[in-house]
């Protein structure tokens, strides 16, 4: 009888070393969603399966994040929509998706007491569109080209090398707005929490049905209300889902068990940042760009759970 609390021990202790994987993730440039929830992931699944170490790697964002999952210099990463729809129809995918991450309603973000109400009180205005690299600058041009605008042309567009530079800018009035995307999304918070307050600019209903007419794979969504403050009212909008994808060549068990662990990770995931509510099973089957990039271990785990058949 005294064997049954040792065993039961040995049942609930951590992995052995033999066990543990130590996985790279691509993040993005400081400041953005990117680092933020990366780093929420590699705290959270610590606690769920300490035998998974997650390497965060600071990286310019999507649109490097893609090319080095192919040649396999990172185990996962954190790529935006935009960036996953324009390499498919490149068909040079060189990835798998292990799960979906949140969606990203995107819109301006101006400062309070700013003049700016409209995406077209913006034209011809010093505007940030994000990093380079930013899925979500792709995402920014986009949207002002489904209104007949051009990113380049029609606005004095700033790029960044870190988008943590973005809310000084606008708040010391340096530009007139930030582009940017996501519930949680810390240029938002950066720009609200400063001295003259915020207010948010999305398109309005007329050009989101042009958005979307001419850029089909985009999808409607909302800013709810209060979501960030001084933000009294609901934004419609469009976006994307965001993802977490794996290079090609990542094991099917692997997979599965990095699935598992953000799926029992998913309540701590969700109370350290808003965003991140999204990140479950049941979004990673409906917001899937092709079936078929479901990566093998995340689909056994699915369905495993009764997600999918």
């Amino acid at each position: 009888m005294r064997l049954l609390p040792f065993i039961a021990a040995l049942l609930i202790t951590p992995l052995a070393s033999a066990d543990n994987v130590s996985l790279s993730l691509g993040t993005a440039t400081p400041g953005g969603g990117f680092a933020v929830y990366g780093q929420a992931v590699a705290d959270v699944l610590r606690d769920v399966d300490p035998g998974i170490n997650i390497e965060l790697r600071g990286t310019k964002g999507s649109r490097e994040n893609i090319p080095l999952l192919a040649a396999g210099k990172l185990d996962l990463a954190l790529v935006e929509g935009t960036i996953v729809q324009e390499t498919l129809e490149k068909g040079t995918a060189g990835f798998l998706v292990v799960a979906a991450m949140y969606s990203s309603p995107g819109m301006f973000v101006v400062r309070a007491d700013s003049p700016y109400k409209t995406i077209s009180d913006l034209k011809r205005q010093r505007v940030i569109f994000g990093a380079s690299g930013s899925g979500l600058t792709t995402l920014g041009g986009l949207v002002v080209d489904g209104v007949g605008l051009d990113m380049r042309t029609d606005f004095d567009a700033v790029l960044l090398e870190s988008v943590k530079d973005g809310p000084p800018m606008v708040i010391e009035g340096k530009v007139a707005a930030l582009w940017g995307g996501g519930l949680g999304w810390p240029g938002f918070h950066g720009v609200a929490r400063g001295p003259q307050g915020a207010r948010f600019i999305g398109p309005d209903e007329k050009e989101i049905a042009a958005i979307l007419t001419k850029h089909p794979f985009l999808k409607r969504l909302v800013v709810p209300a209060g979501s960030f403050v001084g933000q009294p009212d609901a934004v419609p909008t469009v976006g994307t889902w965001s993802f977490i994808l794996a290079r090609p060549d990542l094991t099917d068990a692997v997979a599965y068990r990095f699935a598992k662990a953000l799926h029992r990770a998913q309540p701590a995931l969700g109370q350290k940042l808003p965003q991140a509510v999204e990140t479950t099973p049941e979004n990673t089957l409906v917001s899937l760009p092709r079936p078929e990039l479901l990566h093998a271990g995340s689909a056994r785990y699915l369905k495993e759970i009764g997600v999918a058949r």
